[in-house]
């Protein structure tokens, strides 16, 4: 499968877990290299808006795939 392919409207992967999964490897990477700076005794200056924005689309992007799990949930009950 090329890598476009992920973003046809009909196929197997869900798009929004998988940047919600690049997001908190981002986060995951920002962490360890702050742990790894600070053990060596030299800071790592990263901007909050940055890594709050990384939290935020994290969030949104598992958030909104656990809510469409839970109204799909229904509308497939009902029928």
């Amino acid at each position: 499968m090329a890598f476009w392919e992920i973003f046809n409207n009909r196929n197997k992967y869900n798009e929004k877990n998988i940047v919600g999964f690049l997001s908190f490897a981002m986060m995951s990477l920002f962490a360890a290299v702050d742990i790894a700076t600070g053990i060596w005794g030299k800071e790592l200056v990263i901007n909050d808006i940055i890594f709050n924005s990384f939290v935020y689309i994290t969030l949104g992007t598992f958030g909104i795939s656990a809510a469409g799990e839970i109204f799909g949930k229904k509308e497939k009950d009902e029928d």
